[in-house]
């Protein structure tokens, strides 16, 4: 997938969010059947995840992290200790549908995690809204405009706008307008 600046990411075979999951199951020995039952999915379905060739709401991304003992956030990061985020070089993850989100912050950071995230026209979250953790959570979009749903709540963001909420309160994100969209997540402490 082409980043809002035109970049596609390169690398290794685990520059893929498919083969990061495969690669954790096979060190956990565990079959594809067995993920599939713990995270309430379907083996075809975790299957075409793995090999990319269906993408997963960050719902479902949680239900099968939470089966292979990780956590969410560290499919899209590619280093435990960063320094400085260049990002022409970022290697961006596929998330939710027509998503793309790479990790800013170290790994090893105890108080605050952050990753920028890139929405193709009408992309999104997920179908579902997913909460995570108990974090104070800052959305500010970059650019483009974006629908935040929390709880029952629904908001509409531009260029600038942020919204603070708990990590714990179920939310979803939407672009509305058939524009890409540049947004920025920030928790504290880490709980993606």
């Amino acid at each position: 997938m082409k980043s809002a600046h035109g970049a596609t990411s390169n690398g290794s075979e685990l520059d893929s969010l498919g083969e990061r999951l495969r690669q954790r199951r096979k060190n956990l020995r565990l079959t594809l059947s067995e993920v599939a039952a713990r995270s309430g999915i379907t083996e075809g379905f975790l299957s075409q995840i793995e090999r990319n060739r269906n993408t997963a709401s960050i719902a479902t991304l949680q239900k099968i992290c939470t089966a292979l003992e990780m956590a969410v956030g560290d499919l899209f990061s590619d280093q435990d200790t960063l320094t400085v985020h260049r990002h022409r070089n970022a290697q961006f993850r596929e998330f939710g549908q027509r998503g793309r989100k790479v990790r800013i912050t170290p790994t090893k950071n105890e108080l605050l995690e952050s990753f920028i995230g890139e929405f193709e026209p009408y992309g999104t979250t997920g179908d579902e809204p997913y909460a995570h953790g108990d974090s104070e959570e800052l959305l500010v979009v970059i650019s483009g405009r974006v629908e935040v749903r929390i709880g029952e709540e629904t908001n509409l963001l531009g260029a600038l706008d942020s919204i603070a909420y708990r990590s714990s309160s179920p939310h979803l994100v939407r672009e509305i307008q058939g524009e890409p969209a540049v947004l920025l997540w920030v928790m504290s402490p880490p709980s993606y």
